[in-house]
């Protein structure tokens, strides 16, 4: 955890179950990577390219997407309390079953997202 990996190459890695707790990933190339069940918590992700990444059942709890491109992106079941998707593109990203209490999304592009069964409120 927190170990830097700015610019890394990652396109089509698999990084299934990892903790990537405050990782920088600055202008990391996560293009298509499968990051199921991934602990995000703290990381950094300024730039990274995250289109088409599985991030199901990820911890991204906080994490800051604002104008991201985040295109086809899986958040299947994901924890995402408190992140920013403020005017992030969510086209065709799959939100089904992700926890997105406290979630902004002012402004985000949202064609085609699935939001199945996701839940905006706590209860």
């Amino acid at each position: 955890t927190g170990a830097n990996l700015t610019g890394a190459a990652l396109t089509n890695a698999n990084l299934s179950g990892a903790n990537l707790t405050k990782v920088n990933l600055p202008q990391a190339h996560l293009i298509g990577a499968n990051l199921t069940n991934a602990n995000l918590v703290g990381a950094n992700l300024f730039g990274a390219i995250l289109t088409n990444t599985n991030l199901t059942g990820a911890n991204l709890t906080g994490a800051d997407f604002t104008g991201k491109d985040l295109t086809g992106v899986n958040f299947t079941g994901a924890n995402l309390t408190g992140v920013s998707f403020d005017r992030a593109n969510l086209t065709k990203a799959n939100f089904t079953n992700a926890n997105l209490v406290g979630a902004n999304l002012t402004g985000a592009i949202r064609s085609g997202a699935i939001f199945t069964d996701a839940k905006f409120f706590s209860s």
